[in-house]
């Protein structure tokens, strides 16, 4: 069973030249745990995605892909 992407993390990463490790360290999180982000096999909680998208400086729907 495919994974379904949920998240945009890894795209506004790349689109800021940034990378999972920085992100890491900016959340003080591990970076196994960052990666699993990125690829969608896990999502983080409602709060650490607030915490991503201003760290990031982006709005949380930024974040997000749209249900429309």
């Amino acid at each position: 069973m495919a994974k379904k992407a949920i998240n945009r993390l890894k795209v506004v990463l790349v689109e800021q030249g940034r990378t999972n490790k920085w992100l890491a360290e900016k959340l003080n999180k591990n970076t196994a745990t960052v990666s699993r982000w990125c690829t969608n096999e896990m999502q983080p909680s409602l709060e650490t995605l607030v915490e991503i998208a201003d760290t990031l400086g982006v709005d949380v729907k930024d974040l997000l892909l749209s249900t429309q």
